[in-house]
């Protein structure tokens, strides 16, 4: 592989995190949105279901499910193509951790959709520990990044 096309690789799991995170923050506004219909008196709800968040919510959820297990994988590998080894260290642990717990918060929608109350307080649990995770990825991230960027080739 051109040395120059493996160096330029590193960027691509950031890039794809970086929009992740932010798909992620707008999948939490839409879940709270949903929830505010679902809670709110008649008047209300009318009007909040024209937004139709929980199914946008359930879409963007789906949508974040598959881009966390392709960023996770294809971060791990453009490490191994360029290390001949995957560094076992907070980032790549956490990084699977958040997988394992986005994976199981969307294996709840089943049990979400007939109304049982545990399954949804679960699910927005799951999710708020993946958020916290993820900014804290997000600045592991970086330093990972700025040391790439500081032995970047001539």
């Amino acid at each position: 592989m051109p040395e120059a096309l493996a160096y330029n690789l590193n960027f691509l799991h950031p890039l794809l995190m970086l929009g992740l995170l932010a798909l992620s923050s707008y999948g939490m506004l839409l879940g709270i949105k949903a929830k505010k219909t679902r809670t709110a008196d008649a008047e209300t709800r009318k009007q909040l279901i024209k937004g139709q968040f929980a199914k946008r919510h359930f879409q963007i959820g789906s949508l974040i499910l598959a881009l966390t297990v392709l960023g996770t994988f294809g971060g791990m590998a453009v490490t191994y193509l360029n290390n001949g080894k995957l560094f076992v260290g907070p980032h790549l642990l956490v990084g699977i951790g958040m997988t394992c717990l986005i994976a199981l918060a969307v294996s709840l929608t089943p049990l979400m959709q007939q109304g049982n109350l545990i399954a949804r307080k679960v699910h927005v649990g799951l999710n708020m520990a993946m958020m916290t995770l993820f900014l804290w990825q997000a600045v592991s991230g970086f330093q990972i990044l700025n040391k790439i960027w500081e032995n970047r080739p001539a």
